[in-house]
C-alpha cells in the first residue's frame, strides 16, 4: 500500500490509522500547491482529482477521499472502528460531520479571506467542537479507544489549535490523549510536525 500525503492536510488521519493498525505501507509527500510528489511525479498521474489522501491498494486499486480511506482502514482493521450493532453506522456518521461540517468550516482558516469571514468561521468551528464534546463521555468518541474517527477529529483538533480557535475542555483532553499515542506521534515525525 501506499499513502500520498501532505503535511498537516486531513491526510495525517489516513497516516495515523494505518500506523494504528500496524499496517505495513510506503508513503509519499505531495506538495499541495504544485501537486508534485517528493519523488517527482504528477498527483493527476495517480489520482485525477490531485488532492489528498489517495490510498494506493496492494491490488493497485485507489482509494479517495476521507471518509473512504477511513471506513476501508477500519472494515480491514475492526479495532479502529465502532462496536455494537450501530458501531459502523456511527463511525460514519461522526466521518461525515467532521468532513461535511468541521472540515468544510476551515476554509476560511487556510484561504484568503477577510477578517470577517475568519471570526464567522471560528464561531461555526467551535460549535461543531461544543456538539462534539457534548457526547465525549469517554476517552475518545466511541470508548477507551480511539475510532478511525478521532483519528480525523484529530486532525481538526490540530487545525484548530494553529489558528488559535478555542475547544470545550473535553476536546482540549482528547487532543492530548491523542498526542501522547505512539502511532500518532510517529505520523507527525515522518510528516516533519514534531
Amino acid at each position: 500500500m501506499k499513502l500520498y500525503y501532505a503535511p498537516l492536510a486531513c491526510s495525517l488521519a489516513d497516516h495515523i490509522a494505518l500506523l494504528e493498525a500496524g499496517v505495513s505501507f510506503e508513503s509519499e509527500r505531495v506538495d499541495l500547491k504544485t501537486k508534485r510528489t517528493a519523488s517527482g511525479g504528477d498527483l493527476h498521474d495517480v489520482t485525477p482529482k490531485g488532492y489528498v489522501p489517495v490510498l494506493v491498494l496492494d491490488d493497485s486499486e485507489i482509494l479517495t477521499e476521507n471518509i473512504a480511506i477511513l471506513d476501508w482502514l477500519a472494515s480491514q482493521h475492526p479495532q479502529l472502528g465502532g462496536n455494537g450493532p450501530l458501531g459502523r453506522t456511527r463511525v460514519l456518521e461522526a466521518l461525515a460531520f467532521i468532513s461535511t461540517e468541521l472540515h468544510r468550516s476551515f476554509k476560511p482558516m487556510w484561504h484568503a479571506s477577510s477578517d470577517a469571514d475568519r471570526a464567522k468561521a471560528t464561531r461555526i468551528i467551535g460549535d461543531h467542537f461544543d456538539f462534539l464534546s457534548q457526547g465525549l463521555t469517554t476517552d475518545y468518541l466511541f470508548g477507551e479507544n480511539p475510532s478511525v474517527a478521532d483519528f480525523y477529529l484529530f486532525v481538526m483538533l490540530l487545525w484548530a489549535e494553529k489558528f488559535a480557535i478555542p475547544v470545550p475542555p473535553q476536546m482540549v483532553g482528547l487532543r492530548a490523549r491523542m498526542k501522547a499515542r505512539p502511532a500518532v506521534r510517529r505520523a507527525m515525525e515522518r510528516e516533519g510536525l514534531i
